[in-house]
């Protein structure tokens, strides 16, 4: 296991994204273990999808006993470049967190400026706010979509991700790239992490499991891609943020190289499951924890409401982590069952949505 080389205590953290699902999650989870930071909070609140349920991760998080840290959140663009430098020299911080992106495969195929403008401008403008800052350690979100349609698996970090089929993996990898040249030229200690189909209570809408949900309550068809024939690695939130979390103390060492340059302090890692789940199978946990929760009714008929249709341009077939990276240098490895996580959101979406 690698040391930790970074202490949170008493630091000041940026977090982008700190609306969102894994964003406002992680905040939690700093709130709870660490002591006597400053976390502030970074998001445009944009409307991709409802900017209730945004609203609603941020007033849970207020309602946290903060122990003794400070909570601060500015909402804005991340593209806005003058915006981002004022709040790096208003806040010096030690630390950055950026998961603000624009989300969503197939959503990148219709609005493919959005990706443009947050992935990579917004993203731009974090590295270069970090140049001038010297922050001690840069983790940033990356995607299982990065791998594409690569035929071997488990999906390795070591893989080869030069053939991404949609505009969102592309930036994904270009973040990967930018990460890679700031690290190499300004020293400046990166992590990226290759998120695995996370899910969980107060997710994104666009999530499968979620627009399932919606749609099943309604009395509509829920649509099964590639004829159900899809696996994913699905992974619960808290074992994403975990993984964050860890990750954020363990900056890639900086060396020297021997041409006298600094060898980049770079570094991927994948967050996944480690367990792909055919999506038919997935479905079936998801409607029996439903019912359980109470959510749809004992006698529904779920076989009236699956329509099996063909893959939809830009998925891929399975995602499936090689998490042994994460576990090697962290000591962890996701491991929260589906039967577990989707019982949670269950629960969650019942009470939520007062149902």
């Amino acid at each position: 296991m690698l040391e930790q080389n970074v202490s949170l205590k008493g630091k000041k953290i940026l977090v982008t994204g700190a609306a969102g699902f894994i964003g406002a999650n992680l905040v939690t989870e700093l709130f709870g273990k660490e002591e006597n930071i400053t976390v502030v909070g970074f998001d445009s609140m944009n409307d991709y999808y409802d900017v209730s349920l945004k609203e609603f991760r941020l007033s849970e998080i207020e309602k946290l006993d903060k122990n003794g840290s400070k909570w601060i959140f500015i909402k804005g663009n991340l593209a806005d470049k003058d915006l981002i430098e004022s709040i790096f020299d208003e806040y010096k911080f030690e630390v950055v967190v950026n998961l603000a992106a624009q989300a969503g495969v197939r959503y990148s195929i219709t609005n493919p400026e959005a990706y443009i403008e947050s992935n990579i401008i917004g993203f731009f403008n974090i590295l270069e706010a970090c140049r001038r800052h010297e922050v001690e350690h840069l983790v940033y979100a990356s995607s299982s979509s990065v791998y594409g349609s690569n035929k071997k698996i488990p999906y390795s970090t070591e893989d080869k991700v030069d053939n991404p089929v949609s505009l969102y993996a592309a930036t994904k990898k270009s973040n990967e790239l930018f990460a890679h040249a700031y690290s190499k030229l300004y020293n400046i200690p990166t992590t990226g992490l290759r998120f695995f189909t996370v899910y969980g209570p107060a997710g994104r809408p666009d999530m499968a499991y979620f627009g399932f949900t919606n749609k099943l309550i309604k009395g509509e068809k829920i649509q099964i891609f590639n004829y159900g024939n899809c696996k994913r690695d699905f992974t619960y939130v808290d074992d994403i943020v975990e993984g964050i979390a860890r990750v954020m103390k363990h900056a890639p060492e900086k060396k020297t190289g021997e041409d006298g340059l600094p060898v980049p302090p770079w570094k991927v890692y994948n967050i996944g499951n480690n367990s792909p789940e055919n999506l038919l199978d997935f479905v079936d946990i998801l409607q029996k924890e439903l019912v359980r929760a109470g959510v749809l009714p004992e006698d529904y008929d779920f076989e009236a409401h699956k329509e099996l249709v063909p893959m939809q341009a830009g998925d891929v077939p399975v995602t499936y982590a090689d998490v042994s990276e994460l576990e090697e240098d962290f000591g962890f490895r996701p491991s929260t069952s589906l039967e577990e996580g989707l019982g949670k959101f269950a629960d969650w979406y019942k009470n939520y949505y007062n149902v």
